[in-house]
C-alpha cells in the first residue's frame, strides 16, 4: 500500500471558524482521511508539539495554518510548521490578511492590558496584577507565551505558498485546495486558491444603477430593498473592494459584504479602495455636507479595515499612542 500524504492543521489567533470550515466537508472528510495521514490537528485530536518537532523536515505535504500571529507560541509554531511542511497555506482571513484579531493593531499590549485588567466594569484588580511569562508553583513552573504589541499575518512571519481567504473559507474552497494537492495540480506559488480575480460585486445579483447617496446608514437602522445595491442605499458594503469567489452570500440575505476575502488583484490597500468607493457616491461637493454624511460611519478604521489592518499600508496605529489610556487610544483610532 502506498504511503499516505501527510496533512497538518493548526489554529493560531482566530475564532476557530476555519476549523469548522474543514469539518463542514461532512462526508468528504472521510475522503480526506483516506488520502491523508493527519499528523497534527490539536483542535480535533490529542497531538503535542513534540510530535511535530520529531517529524523530519518537509515531511508534511500540506499544512493549513489558520489564525494571525499574536504571541510567541504562535510565532514558534509558524516557524516549526514552515520547516516541516512542503506546502504551507495561509488558511482563512486571519492568516491571510490579519482578520478580526488584526484590529488589535489600533493599540498595543499595554493599552490592551489596561482595558482588560484595569478598566472593564467587572474587573476587580486593585493590585494591578498582570499575566507573567513564568511562575513557580509547588508542582513546578507554569509558563505563558509572550503577548506581542503587534498582530501580523502568517506571510509576515514565514514564507507561504498559498492563500485561502474567507471568514471562514467556504467549503468549496477547502475542497479546491485539498483537491489541488491530491491531483498535483497546484497553481503558481503565491496564488490565492479557491477565489476569483473579480470582486464581490461581480458575484452579487443586486441591481446597480449608479445612484448617489445623501446619507449613510448602519444595517440595523433601515430595511433595505432586497433587489438594489446596498451601497447605493447608503449601507456600507465592502463588495467593490473585496475579492470575489464566495458567491456573495452576505448581500443575498440583505447584509453588506464585510470584506473577509481581502483585496481584489492589483489593489494594494483594501481599506483605501473601500474609502474611495464610498466617497465617490456621496452626492455633494460641499465639504461640510460631505463631512456630515461621512460622520455617520461610527468607526472608519474598523469599517474599512475590519479584516485587513495588519496587511494594509497602515499596518498599525502609530506606536506614539502607547502611553494613552485604552479608551482614549480607541477613540483616536476612530479618527484615523
Amino acid at each position: 500500500m502506498a504511503q499516505k500524504a501527510k496533512l497538518a492543521l493548526y489554529w493560531a489567533a482566530s475564532c476557530g471558524g476555519c476549523e469548522i470550515a474543514v469539518v463542514r466537508l461532512y462526508a468528504k472528510i472521510l475522503d480526506v482521511a483516506e488520502f491523508f495521514d493527519i499528523v497534527f490537528w490539536p483542535c480535533i485530536m490529542d497531538f503535542k508539539y513534540k510530535d511535530v518537532e520529531a517529524l523530519p523536515d518537509k515531511s508534511i505535504d500540506l499544512c493549513l495554518f489558520n489564525g494571525a500571529i499574536r504571541n510567541s507560541e504562535q510565532e514558534y509554531m509558524a516557524h516549526l510548521l514552515r520547516e516541516k511542511s512542503k506546502v504551507l497555506v495561509a488558511f482563512g482571513a486571519c492568516a491571510h490578511t490579519g482578520g478580526i484579531p488584526g484590529l488589535g493593531n489600533v493599540a498595543n499590549r499595554e493599552t490592551i492590558f489596561q482595558r482588560v485588567y484595569d478598566e472593564t466594569p467587572s474587573t476587580v484588580n486593585a493590585d494591578g496584577v498582570r499575566p507573567q511569562l513564568s511562575y513557580q508553583v509547588p508542582e513546578g513552573w507554569l509558563t505563558l507565551p509572550e503577548f506581542y504589541d503587534t498582530v501580523r499575518t502568517l506571510a509576515q512571519v514565514v514564507p507561504v505558498e498559498y492563500f485561502v481567504p474567507g471568514c471562514p473559507p467556504v467549503k468549496e474552497q477547502v475542497e479546491a485546495v485539498i483537491q489541488a494537492v491530491v491531483e498535483g495540480n497546484l497553481p503558481a506559488p503565491g496564488s490565492v486558491v479557491g477565489a476569483s480575480d473579480k470582486t464581490v460585486c461581480d458575484d452579487c445579483t443586486r441591481i446597480k444603477e449608479d445612484k448617489r447617496i445623501r446619507s449613510i446608514y448602519r444595517p440595523w437602522e433601515v430595511i433595505p430593498d432586497s433587489t438594489r445595491c446596498l451601497l447605493e442605499q447608503g449601507i456600507i458594503c465592502a463588495g467593490p473592494a473585496t475579492r470575489g469567489g464566495c458567491g456573495g452570500p452576505c448581500p443575498s440575505v440583505n447584509m453588506p459584504c464585510r470584506g473577509c476575502y481581502g483585496p481584489p488583484p492589483n489593489v494594494v490597500d483594501q481599506g483605501g479602495k473601500l474609502l474611495s468607493a464610498v466617497a465617490s457616491i456621496i452626492d455633494t461637493q460641499d465639504p461640510a455636507e460631505f463631512g456630515r454624511v461621512a460622520d455617520a460611519i461610527p468607526d472608519l478604521l474598523g469599517t474599512c479595515y475590519l479584516f485587513g489592518l495588519p496587511s494594509s499600508l497602515l499596518f498599525r496605529v502609530r506606536q506614539e499612542r502607547e502611553a494613552l489610556p485604552a479608551k482614549q487610544a480607541v477613540e483616536q483610532s476612530k479618527a484615523v
